[in-house]
């Protein structure tokens, strides 16, 4: 079933017990099948989420957070009220807040933990990033991912692949941005929220829109 090979796929990538993996997916949903589908949601969530705030290792991070979430569920569950993806969000903050901590560069000013009016930013994102063709999404989440001279290597070796000079480069991912940015403030606009930015991981506060 497809649910088997999801769950041991699941429990290879936390790398906790059975035992806490399975009352992870019990908190999730009751029915298995369910909660497969709602991990393995939040997990791409989760790792558009990092990727989206600059992190080099998105989906170690995504891990990481699912792990520290997993430790915790057999306290928690039982009066926990709500969508738990929203805790999972939470705790990604806080791994974000560690994961600037062990860096060079100074610690930027960051937005506020996630909450409901976050979790319907960061769902009109998926909703837009999830219209974009296959080639579209890996180019943009490529371009604007990453930091410094990961950045700069990673738009290098694209223009590369793609074989087209940096200026070519620029203008298709500009171009994906700015329909990215349409999506978004129509998505938000229909949930009647403000504005369509979100700050970059090492930006000192200022909003810099989709990138």
């Amino acid at each position: 079933m497809a649910v088997t090979n999801s769950t041991t796929r699941m429990k290879e990538k936390i790398e906790l017990t059975q035992a806490v993996f399975e009352q992870l997916l019990d908190w999730l949903d009751a029915d298995r099948e369910v909660a497969g589908q709602k991990y393995e949601e939040i997990r791409r969530r989760l790792i558009k989420i990092f990727v989206c705030r600059g992190c080099i290792v998105p989906e170690e991070l995504a891990d990481r957070t699912i792990n520290r979430v997993a430790g915790k569920v057999q306290e928690i569950a039982a009066g926990y009220v709500g969508n738990p993806a929203l805790y999972f969000y939470g705790v990604a903050h806080k791994i974000f807040l560690e994961y600037l901590r062990k860096m060079p560069a100074p610690l930027p000013v960051l937005p506020s933990p996630p909450s409901e009016e976050s979790e319907q930013r960061y769902g009109c994102l998926d909703q837009c990033v999830e219209r974009l063709s296959a080639e579209h999404r890996d180019l943009i989440l490529v371009y604007y991912g990453g930091e410094g001279r990961t950045k700069i290597d990673a738009r290098k070796g694209l223009a590369q692949q793609l074989g087209i000079e940096a200026n070519a480069l620029w203008i298709r991912a500009h171009r994906i941005r700015e329909a990215l940015r349409k999506c978004m403030g129509e998505c938000l606009a229909r949930k009647k929220l403000p504005g369509s930015t979100f700050q970059d991981a090492r930006s000192n506060g200022s909003s810099k829109g989709i990138s």
